[in-house]
């Protein structure tokens, strides 16, 4: 794209290129190189393993990942403002202990999903608060909350819970078919439904704006008349929520309560946030890009599996490099931006 100007020395029009396109390029690089990195390790994995290429093998990956897709909407949010959340593997954890705690006390299962989601947000605004009232950073904030989280886990119970309840079990076994051999399991829908909902708010309200903005410069949202206070501290309660829901599908998916679940989860959130390209900075990033990079981490893991070679350590070792590159890649695009 070009811009007509009038050049002063001849008074003859010229055209000057534009910018614009560059910096629209730049904002969608990240995104971009992750969908290429899917297709290319996709590609991989086809010409290695039979059934690799197959409709029902993404399909698995959004099985085995629902609970990582709803954490990362969470973490999406408080990321694109400059903060961060340490605390939502421990939360999911705790969610995983009062569902199966209560279940065993025979309190029925709507209640418990109920009580589940609000005390994960109620934790999530309690740390906004914090955060925001008190000038605390972040990282200490929600290191704090992980602390706290994880040791209402112990005091709950130190060993491991099984749910029996005849709703969770039914959720868990059911599966939804699509097709001919294809199917997805009711946590699938629920997590889509989330990516779906967090895309709309982050670009198509006045509360996605300011989430923007305030990743963009606190100052500046704050003169154009954003509600910062607000917006901040419910970026929080949103990662809470998405904990919660995240720790009641993992529930779904393995039946038990744990006071030792999703240790390190925080980190395959954080990952996933950062290689779909949102910046750590805050203020530029999409859902879209996490949800690529939750399949990224999950076809990683698969590659590794169907090897069969390989120590499942060395999917830690990957992530790592592949979030090594793409903290780098958003370094070089910050600096050509300016």
């Amino acid at each position: 794209m070009s811009i007509r100007t009038i050049d002063p020395t001849t008074a003859r029009p010229k055209f000057v290129p534009s910018r614009r396109r560059f910096d629209l390029g730049s904002r969608y690089t990240p995104v971009l190189v992750t969908l290429v990195l899917l297709i290319a390790m996709w590609g991989v994995g086809a010409t290695r393993y039979r059934g690799f290429l197959s409709v029902q093998m993404l399909l698995n990956l959004l099985i085995d990942n629902s609970f990582l897709l709803v954490l990362v909407v969470g973490m999406t949010f408080v990321i694109l403002t400059g903060g961060i959340d340490l605390s939502v593997g421990s939360v999911v954890a705790l969610s995983t202990m009062i569902a199966a705690s209560l279940l065993r006390a025979g309190w029925p299962p709507l209640a418990v999903i109920v009580i589940v989601l609000v005390v994960g947000s109620t934790l999530g605004m309690l740390v906004g608060l914090v955060i925001h009232f008190f000038e605390i950073q972040p990282f200490i904030a929600t290191l704090a909350a992980m602390f706290l989280a994880r040791g209402l886990c112990y005091v709950i119970s130190l060993n491991s819970i099984s749910i029996t309840n005849p709703f969770f079990v039914d959720m868990a076994q059911t599966r939804i078919p699509l097709g001919p051999g294809l199917m997805i399991t009711p946590s699938v829908i629920i997590a889509v439904i989330v990516v779906g909902i967090a895309f709309f708010v982050l670009h198509y309200t006045r509360t996605g704006r300011t989430v923007y903005g305030i990743g963009n410069g606190g100052q500046s949202a704050m003169l154009m008349g954003l509600p910062v206070a607000r917006t901040r501290v419910l970026v929080y309660v949103i990662s809470g929520f998405c904990s919660a829901l995240g720790g009641v599908l993992f529930t779904f998916y393995t039946l038990s309560g744990y006071s030792l679940t999703a240790v390190g989860m925080e980190l395959d959130a954080i990952a996933a946030v950062v290689i779909g390209g949102t910046l750590l900075t805050g203020g530029s990033g999409f859902i879209l890009g996490s949800v690529l990079g939750v399949l990224v981490l999950g076809i990683i893991q698969t590659i590794i599996s169907f090897e069969g070679t390989l120590s499942s350590w060395w999917t830690k070792i990957v992530i790592g490099a592949l979030l090594l590159v793409f903290i780098v890649l958003q370094r070089l695009l910050t600096t050509l931006r300016r």
